[in-house]
């Protein structure tokens, strides 16, 4: 990948309820020059402290684990450099990216700058033989062992994921791999986002401007 293109981030998240806004946990998978240099996870104290016992059963994490971490706003605040003009990605981006929508909702404050990916998405296009593209699909495809629904662990799989069809592709980076795959990359900016979609032909899928009371 070029020296010049922007910093990749993996990012996961895990809720505490069915709702978007219940963020416990997050987890970042840094990518430079090909490789995951840095995996971070970060414990999310939801804002409600409401957790349902089908989301403890997926991701293990309680109540009481959170007591002590910082809300949304720390956790994530803490990472804002990194994340300006990155280049992010996640396993189910619609999802994880509604999480991120959805707290900063609660907290009333402005959605970050940057472009993203779905590498779910990439995937179903750069290997269409395989009967899923789960990540636990993806991690046993690409010989690697992983603990699933741990945030930090499922960030560094999507990493990895990417990596390894950048260079299956031998594309220089996330946006030209988008390109190859006919996918367009969304984006999220502080007057709304635009969904990472399938391309159509002739149609481009608008921005979805949003209005925070600050």
């Amino acid at each position: 990948m070029s020296a010049l293109a922007p910093r990749i981030i993996a990012v996961d998240f895990e809720t505490a309820n069915e709702e978007r806004g219940s963020a416990c946990s997050v987890g970042l998978a840094f990518i430079e020059g090909g490789r995951v240099v840095r995996v971070e996870e970060r414990l999310i104290r939801p804002k409600t402290m409401r957790f349902s016992s089908f989301n403890i059963a997926i991701h293990g994490i309680r109540p009481e684990d959170v007591e002590d971490a910082g809300e949304f706003p720390e956790v994530m605040d803490e990472f804002a450099d990194d994340f300006a003009g990155a280049m992010m990605i996640a396993h189910n981006a619609a999802f994880d990216f509604s999480v991120w929508r959805a707290s900063a909702d609660l907290y009333q404050q402005l959605y970050p700058s940057f472009s993203y990916a779905c590498s779910v998405k990439l995937a179903q296009k750069a290997w269409p033989h395989l009967p899923s593209h789960r990540l636990n699909v993806l991690a046993n495809y690409l010989g690697l062992s992983f603990r699933h629904h741990n945030a930090a662990e499922d960030a560094d799989i999507c990493a990895r994921a990417v990596i390894a069809m950048l260079e299956h592709k031998q594309a220089e980076s996330v946006e030209e791999l988008a390109a190859l795959l006919d996918l367009s990359i969304g984006r999220l900016f502080p007057g709304g986002y635009q969904s990472c979609s399938f391309r159509r032909p002739g149609k481009a899928k608008p921005a979805i401007p949003v209005s925070v009371a600050v």
